[in-house]
C-alpha cells in the first residue's frame, strides 16, 4: 500500500491507474475485434485500439507534467470488466446476438474509463493543472464517442437479431 501524503500525489496515483486501464485495453481490444462477427464493429474495435494507443501517449504527457515518469498503478475493476467481455465472446450464440453482447460488454469498460477520465478531470482543474486537464478532456470526448459507436453497433445486431429469429 502507497503512502499518499499530498493531493498530487493521490492525483499522480489516479493519473497510473488509468494509464493501467489504458495499457490492459491495448491488450483486449484486439481479441474483441477478433471475436466481432459484424465488419464495422470489428473495425470500430480497431480504430478505438489506435485512440487508447492515444490516450496513453496523452497520459505520459501528463506524467512529464507532473515529473514523474509513466508508470501503472495495477486497476483491478478494469481486468474484471475486460474479463466479462471475454466471457461474451465465448458464448455459443447467432452472430448477431454475440456481436451485440460483445458491443454491449464493451460500453462497461467505456463507461469505466469514462467515470476515471470524468474524476481526473475536475481533479485537475482543482489541483490547477489545466494542460493536464485538456489532455484528459481530449480523451474523454474520444471516450464518449467510442460509447456512442459501440451503442450503435449493439442496436443494429440485436434489430437483426430480433428479424432472424423473429422476436
Amino acid at each position: 500500500m502507497k503512502t499518499i501524503t499530498t493531493p498530487t500525489k493521490a492525483f499522480t496515483l489516479k493519473i497510473q491507474a488509468l494509464y493501467d486501464i489504458e495499457k490492459q485495453l491495448e491488450k483486449a481490444l484486439p481479441k474483441l475485434a477478433k471475436a466481432s462477427s459484424d465488419p464495422e464493429l470489428a473495425h470500430g474495435f480497431l480504430d478505438h485500439l489506435e485512440e487508447t494507443k492515444n490516450h496513453s501517449a496523452r497520459l505520459d504527457q501528463i506524467f512529464e507534467i507532473l515529473g514523474t515518469s509513466s508508470r501503472k498503478t495495477t486497476c483491478e475493476g478494469i481486468r474484471g470488466i475486460i474479463e466479462d467481455g471475454q466471457w461474451a465472446t465465448k458464448q455459443e450464440a447467432p452472430d448477431t446476438i454475440k456481436d451485440s453482447m460483445i458491443a454491449g460488454a464493451a460500453r462497461y469498460a467505456e463507461h469505466y474509463e469514462m467515470a476515471g477520465y470524468m474524476t481526473a478531470i475536475e481533479e485537475a482543474k482543482a489541483l490547477g493543472l489545466t494542460d493536464a486537464a485538456k489532455l484528459l478532456s481530449e480523451t474523454l470526448a474520444e471516450e464518449e464517442h467510442a460509447d456512442k459507436v459501440l451503442t450503435a453497433a449493439m442496436k443494429k445486431s440485436l434489430k437483426a437479431a430480433q428479424m432472424e429469429t423473429g422476436e
